[in-house]
């Protein structure tokens, strides 16, 4: 399933800006677009359609939200990025997933599907 972006409310924008930035890396999603006089600032991957939008609003703390992790590495790397820059952990790293709470109570989940994902793919023609 394609999106073409998701938009997680946080209260304050330059904290949780920086806080993004650092637990997004290991993912591979990058600041595209930073939009300060909007509090908005957008994340995704170069060249590829969907992001995630982060914007400062009195709805911060509604979400949860699951990303996809290039291997249980990433995993890991989301997990201990993310207890260092000031979240907070719900779940370590175990078989491929780990989840934390953002400044404003956002749910972030990191998945690696390995195998598992492999074998949901359909057959090439």
């Amino acid at each position: 399933m394609e999106h073409e972006h998701i938009a997680v409310f946080v209260r304050d924008y330059d904290a949780s800006k920086r806080f993004y930035e650092e637990i997004l890396a290991p993912l591979g999603l990058v600041k595209l677009l930073d939009w300060p006089d909007n509090r908005r600032v957008y994340f995704g991957k170069l060249g590829e359609p969907s992001s995630l939008w982060l914007v400062e609003s009195e709805l911060g703390g509604r979400l949860e939200l699951t990303l996809p992790a290039e291997d249980a590495g990433a995993v890991h790397s989301f997990h201990n990025t993310a207890i260092a820059a000031g979240g907070r952990s719900l779940a370590e790293p175990d078989d491929g997933v780990a989840r934390i709470l953002d400044f404003d109570g956002n749910s972030l989940e990191a998945v690696y599907r390995g195998g598992e994902a492999a074998a949901l793919r359909p057959a090439a023609a």
